[in-house]
């Protein structure tokens, strides 16, 4: 079935340092060390099975979950475990390893012709690929007993100087298709599929896809956050309290489809290089969790300013600098001017040009489509909360967000519900964040109040 969607509220924010349409990446850039960070993995506590020294395959478990040993975080090449980086109160926070010199990058599952439900929830917590979908409500590795309402994928990213995922699964359409099938047998309701072009996206679907009554593909048009599964939900069949649903994009589905085809899981990736301070923006293939250091060797501009090196997009990506690592979902790497050593004549207030808003009384607004280099500056500090109605022209569901996030913060349960915390994650604030002039952590906010929630009504 085919629908079409156009959501009128959003924002698209117009940056220099995308990578041109339909790049390719070159050969693998194989880094020495790759590391697998827990946190990226919302609802999982980590245990550690492995230690210093181990040598393991791709797709061999570094983590188990603690509360449901079944669900495995895996490696994703083959080579030799390095440390086992701990934090405040012993908190993991990533496990290294050293590739080996074959660098292989594939992983030999037991999922091959997986056909039943049990046989496919196995394969997938075996291989690892069940960490990579979420799950609503609480945005977390969906629950290993979960039966979703429905499964929501997402073909395309809308994030700023994000990559065309059609991309990185160019000529996987029969992967494709057996990742439709074996997911329909986790669910008695419906597969959403969104597309930005029905037309460009078909060919990767199939035309058998038209007369099934369960798959629905939706071609969604408008701004960010246009792009992210959850709002897509939200649009197209939210989700109630004591249900839930699955989300994952058209890459995670395409492994799957190869799991289930060959018997294989392929942990390579193609990750952006994007930002104003990158040279000339390319895509690079690479590995899950690689170090960022190789990745961007000469391609930075040689500016005598600082920069922030970000893993994933100036929204909802992590500061991890030069010597950091991919983090999940492990598709792009954004460059931009730090600020911190910026002197500017008025400060937020300046008349300048080039100064970025989405507020009309800025002379840029008067440029329609020009690009612009921001930097990392917040131009404000903490503040009271201003109930100005701005979250709800960049958020389109159909949620009371200001509400919301004043119930998140005093902690009510019973307006927390009310309000549809069960339906958000906090990527669908990442916007709310940018426009608020009260310079609110909004995710932050959202994802301790969803861990809060979880925790007491477990």
């Amino acid at each position: 079935m085919y629908s079409h969607i156009t959501l009128h509220r959003g924002l698209d924010l117009n940056l220099q340092g995308k990578v041109e349409q339909g790049a390719e990446a070159g050969s693998m850039v194989m880094p020495s060390i790759i590391a697998i960070c827990p946190d990226d993995f919302p609802g999982l506590t980590p245990k550690v099975v492995v230690k210093a020294g181990d040598h393991v395959e791709a797709g061999q478990p570094l983590m188990i979950d603690k509360n449901r040993e079944e669900i495995k975080i895996v490696s994703p090449v083959n080579g030799t475990v390095g440390e086992i980086v701990r934090g405040e109160r012993r908190k993991i926070l990533r496990v290294t390893v050293t590739p080996d010199a074959s660098a292989n990058t594939q992983a030999a599952t037991s999922g091959k012709g997986a056909a039943d439900a049990t046989a496919v929830k196995a394969a997938l917590m075996n291989s690892g690929l069940w960490a990579m979908m979420r799950q609503l409500p609480y945005d977390i590795i969906p629950e290993s007993d979960a039966v979703p309402a429905n499964i929501f994928i997402t073909t395309f990213d809308s994030a700023p100087l994000a990559p065309d995922m059609h991309t990185a699964v160019s000529g996987k359409a029969a992967e494709i298709k057996a990742g439709i099938k074996a997911l329909l047998t986790q669910t008695a309701g419906s597969l959403y599929i969104s597309v930005r072009d029905i037309a460009k996206t078909e060919p990767l679907l199939g035309n058998d896809l038209k007369d099934n009554q369960r798959v629905t593909v939706a071609e969604i048009s408008g701004k960010h956050p246009a792009g992210l599964p959850s709002i897509q939900a939200a649009n197209l069949a939210p989700v109630n309290k004591g249900e839930s649903v699955w989300m994952l994009d058209i890459i995670t589905l395409a492994r799957i489809g190869d799991m289930i085809l060959n018997g294989r899981c392929d942990w390579s990736t193609e990750v952006a290089l994007t930002g104003s301070e990158v040279k000339t923006p390319h895509m690079i293939r690479t590995v899950n969790g690689a170090a960022i250091e190789p990745l961007i060797a000469g391609s930075l501009k040689d500016n005598d300013h600082n920069t922030r090196i970000i893993s994933g997009n100036v929204l909802t990506g992590i500061n991890v600098g030069a010597d950091g690592f991919l983090r999940f979902p492990y598709r792009q790497i954004t460059v931009i001017p730090e600020g911190d050593d910026v002197d500017e004549f008025m400060g937020w207030a300046s008349m300048s040009p080039n100064k970025m808003s989405q507020n009309r009384s800025f002379i840029s607004r008067l440029f329609g489509k020009k690009l612009f280099a921001p930097d990392a500056r917040i131009n404000g500090g903490r503040r009271a909360m201003i109930m100005s109605e701005q979250y709800e022209k960049v958020l389109p569901m159909d949620i009371m967000a200001e509400y919301l996030i004043k119930a998140i913060i005093s902690r009510n349960i019973e307006q927390m519900e009310a309000l549809g915390i069960y339906e958000v994650t906090p990527a669908d604030f990442a916007l709310c964040e940018y426009v608020d002039p009260s310079k609110l952590e909004l995710q932050k906010i959202v994802r301790e109040g969803l861990d809060y929630l979880r925790k007491e009504l477990s």
